[in-house]
């Protein structure tokens, strides 16, 4: 049986699900359905595929540690990799960098079959992605480069389109439709959604790369020959990415190919691209709501109200979406979903964190959360995950002052190392090195307070991390 190799492409930023997407906290990690993430929800899903091989996720580099927490909490033991991208290049060079990672490995193989996935999409007809995969699979290994058409609901002009021509065959991709043309697609009865899920070997792909797409297939070559590898890690050289043009796989190569196929697939899918179509693929209660977290409704029907810190209260509301987070709130009709990212367009612009950061972030060794934030002092919330330890470091512009809250906590302050027990403190000075660990077998939580001229998370000077990240 052909071997499958699952490629989960993991570096979207999902801006049109802000205020609970952020750049460093995408859709792909949230739990917008159920439990778990969108991203474990993939990696479970192609885990019950015959003959397959350890998923390997593209990850951009500031997601990489939260990609894994996650992961490793299935409990599917350490078989999987992670390629991280030091910049992004778009989708061709993503999967580029995945079939020469593959090719590069010591048993690889040209005949096996990558299958190309989006960690941010939801399938709830497993059986039926079981077996267009299986379809999808033999197509690859007659050398066809197979992409997987979502038969069509409804006219929706936020996808592009797959028309089909004989068999298989593809005869054209097309842009985004406005929606006169997409009903016209519908009424063909021969146009599928595009979905960004594909199936080839490595011996294809790369043929065809090198005719259709060869700048992009060299450097990510050169980029995996100079990576390096760091456990379940491999960072791809950030020299020859840059170098990388960007384009998009259905640029670089579907559009061009005569290799092309198309399998049709119906699998109760979305991409999750927008509120609206959350609202559309969740549990409704009896007036068409949407409701998650602590929320107070008088006469509102056909809603998406969302809360994820506060009492969240609406009254004669119709076709309307409120999300609530602990910095930012929105409220929008339901048919303007797909605008919200003219919102997180205009917070980047205006250089306001926002777009970036939730209060609460996540890092490598636990998270800290915002509590308070002023011009020359700052309060946060610090969680240190048993025996884990921040870096080495120090501060030009801020002192900052730390209360055990409970857990032990191993400090270096300068030249001293000591413990210190709940209700304990200590005092930081500017300029001092300093390092915060967790011996013990419980999280480490203490309350951290800054105050200096400049509290930026880039005054900080690292001397040691186990991270590998730098100053």
């Amino acid at each position: 049986m052909q071997k499958i190799q699952p490629v989960i492409l993991a570096g979207g930023t999902g801006s049109r699900l802000w205020p609970l997407s952020r750049e460093l906290y995408p859709k792909q990690l949230l739990q917008l359905i159920d439990e778990t993430s969108l991203l474990q929800t993939t990696v479970l899903r192609v885990a019950q595929l015959a003959e397959v091989l350890p998923p390997l996720l593209v990850v951009g580099e500031e997601h990489r540690f939260i990609t894994r927490r996650q992961i490793d909490g299935l409990g599917l033991g350490n078989n999987y990799n992670i390629l991280l991208e030091p910049i992004g290049r778009n989708t061709a060079p993503a999967v580029c960098g995945a079939v020469e990672y593959c090719a590069a490995e010591p048993e690889a193989d040209e005949e096996t079959i990558l299958l190309v996935l989006p960690a941010d999409h939801l399938i709830l007809r497993k059986k039926a992605f079981q077996d267009v995969v299986a379809k999808a699979v033999n197509l690859a290994a007659e050398g066809k480069i197979v992409t997987f058409g979502i038969e069509p609901q409804y006219p929706e002009t936020g996808y592009g389109y797959i028309e089909q021509g004989e068999g298989t065959s593809v005869n054209s991709f097309r842009e985004k439709p406005d929606l006169e043309t997409a009903k016209s697609y519908i009424e063909q009865g021969n146009y599928f959604w595009n979905s960004g899920m594909f199936a080839f070997s490595i011996k294809t792909f790369r043929a065809e790369m090198e005719r259709l797409a060869p700048e992009i297939l060299g450097c990510m070559k050169e980029s995996v020959l100079l990576g390096k590898r760091d456990g379940n890690f491999f960072r791809l050289d950030e020299g020859a990415m840059t170098r990388c043009p960007s384009d998009s796989l259905d640029y670089a190569l579907m559009e061009k190919t005569d290799l092309a196929a198309v399998v049709a697939a119906d699998l109760d899918w979305s991409d999750i691209g927008s509120w609206h179509a959350l609202w559309e693929v969740s549990d409704k209660d009896e007036n068409g709501n949407v409701v998650q977290g602590d929320v107070i409704m008088e006469d509102t029907r056909n809603c998406l109200v969302r809360s994820e810190d506060t009492l969240v209260a609406t009254v004669g509301l119709e076709d309307t979406l409120v999300v609530e987070t602990s910095d930012a709130v929105l409220v929008a009709p339901l048919s303007r979903a797909q605008d919200v990212k003219m919102i997180v367009t205009r917070l980047k612009k205006s250089s306001r964190g926002e777009f970036r950061l939730h209060r609460t972030v996540h890092r490598p060794w636990g998270s800290y959360t915002v509590l308070e934030q002023h011009e020359r002092y700052q309060i946060k919330r610090i969680t240190v995950s048993p025996g884990s330890k921040l870096s080495l470091q120090m501060h030009h512009h801020r002192h900052e002052h730390w209360v055990v809250v409970s857990g032990t906590a191993r400090i270096t302050n300068g030249d001293d190392v000591f413990l210190l027990y709940e209700n304990q403190s200590t005092y930081i000075p500017a300029g001092v090195n300093h390092r915060l660990e967790n011996p013990g077998v419980i999280d480490l939580e203490l309350i951290e307070v800054q105050n200096g001229s400049y509290l930026g998370e880039d005054d900080i000077v690292r001397f040691e991390d186990d991270y590998g990240r730098q100053e």
